[in-house]
């Protein structure tokens, strides 16, 4: 079955706090204003616009690529966009601006940000076997964006700091409160850093399978992968992807009881396309330079 990739455009990114101390009891009055604060930061964050959660996307991927930048292979870039766009469109938020981009990073790990921002590291790409394997790793982190994991996970996140209103992050001079967009990326970066819940985890992984089986891939693509991750011994680029995803044994086994039979009788699915392999397989050294021959000089003969 042939996918018709469409065109996409590179990346570009440009406690409670004490209570004053009483003889006996706590300040009752600050825990009330505490709680009222925790219920509109959940407010603010459930009413929050699309163009809202875009910006907040990009300035979480800005502080990703502060880390590890874009690899410079425009060829590499401009083919994870087009499959990357390809599977968005086959889920339910195909209106985000999505973009793609692989990180110059040997950790094997992918991102993704709210708004539709995916980032895969070149360790990782490097493990991809075929295709769809790579369309299930980019599968995976597109359900994350379509089901808004990491928007809902800094919403629990501010709650339990009482950070404040999220609409804090989108006023202020320059339409940013400075002081609050820093705790707010802080925060970001937590759960960057440390990964989300294995619900959120597990949900991806479901939903990513039929996000790829419906773009036609195969959809034991992430399979594949998973498997390659868990027979690997470990290693400093397996470390980070172990600390922010269950292991992948476990997410192999959750994804078994899944799928069950239900993936088995698809006809006509992709594994690889000759473009993917040509981008994956190096092309031959050029030919050494033709060394030039002395010329022959014509003269006459003596004697």
């Amino acid at each position: 079955m042939k996918i018709l990739l469409k065109t996409a455009m590179a990346l570009s990114l440009a406690g409670f706090a004490a209570c004053p101390a009483q003889a006996q009891f706590p300040n009752l009055g600050s825990l009330l204003n505490k709680a009222q604060n925790a219920k509109k930061i959940g407010d603010g964050l459930r009413s929050i616009s699309q163009e809202e959660e875009i910006k907040l996307g990009g300035d979480l991927a800005g502080m990703i690529l502060g880390a590890a930048p874009l690899i410079k292979d425009d060829a590499k870039q401009r083919y994870v966009n087009e499959l990357g766009r390809w599977l968005a469109s086959h889920c339910s938020r195909p209106d985000l601006p999505w973009k793609f981009g692989i990180i110059d990073s040997p950790d094997y790990n992918a991102f993704s940000m709210p708004g539709g921002y995916v980032l895969i590291t070149r360790g990782l790409f490097d493990q991809m076997r075929n295709e769809s394997e790579l369309a299930g790793v980019l599968a995976h982190e597109i359900a994350h964006v379509e089901r808004k994991d990491h928007l809902n996970a800094l919403q629990r996140s501010m709650r339990e700091q009482a950070l404040g209103d999220m609409q804090q992050y989108f006023r202020g001079p320059g339409g940013i409160a400075s002081q609050f967009t820093t705790a707010l990326l802080a925060a970001g970066k937590d759960i960057y850093t440390h990964g989300l819940n294995k619900g959120d985890e597990f949900d991806a992984d479901r939903n990513g399978v039929v996000i790829a089986a419906r773009s036609g891939f195969s959809p034991f693509g992430l399979v594949g992968v998973l498997q390659t991750l868990s027979g690997q011994s470990d290693t400093s680029g397996r470390a980070l992807h172990d600390r922010t995803h269950p292991l992948a044994a476990e997410r192999i086994d959750r994804l078994d009881l899944a799928m069950g039979t239900q993936f088995d009788a698809m006809t006509g699915v992709v594994d690889d396309l000759p473009s993917f392999v040509a981008l994956r397989t190096p092309p031959p050294p050029p030919p050494p330079p033709a060394q030039a021959k002395p010329p022959v000089r014509k003269g006459k003969r003596r004697g």
